[in-house]
């Protein structure tokens, strides 16, 4: 259990991290969409979304040659990973680099749900052009 929790709040314990958690909040993204609304490069998305799946904390799957990227559901997660989460939500509300997070994220047209079909999300992704 200990252990557990230094896992998460390390996790936790860098900003790009947070900012991925925080847009995840609204829902599924993949690499490009994370590009836009955080203004960083793949190779820096893609590490920390490395991060995260390997503690559990975002969960990805295929669509053709992309990867969708989404907060575990919520009956798989850990009641400290739910607090957390929500303690994020909170604190994030004040902060002027998450509101500008947020912002980018509404003027995206983004489709990534993992119900959506193959052609569904290639299109709504608009990633056709990078995949």
């Amino acid at each position: 259990m200990v252990m557990e929790l230094v896992q998460l709040y390390r996790a936790f314990a860098d900003a790009t991290r947070l900012r991925i958690l925080c847009v995840l909040q609204d829902g599924p993204l993949c690499v490009c969409h994370f590009q836009t609304v955080l203004a960083e490069p793949q190779v820096k998305i893609s590490k920390h979304l490395g991060y995260l799946r390997e503690r559990g904390l975002v969960v990805a799957s295929r669509r053709g040659n992309w990867v969708i990227y989404a907060l575990p559901p919520e009956r798989a997660r850990s009641t400290e990973l739910e607090a957390n989460l929500a303690c994020l939500a909170d604190c994030v509300k004040t902060d002027a680099e998450f509101k500008r997070d947020r912002a980018r994220l509404k003027k995206l047209d983004v489709a990534c749900s993992p119900v959506a079909g193959k052609r569904d999300a290639e299109a709504a992704c608009g990633c056709a052009e990078a995949g």
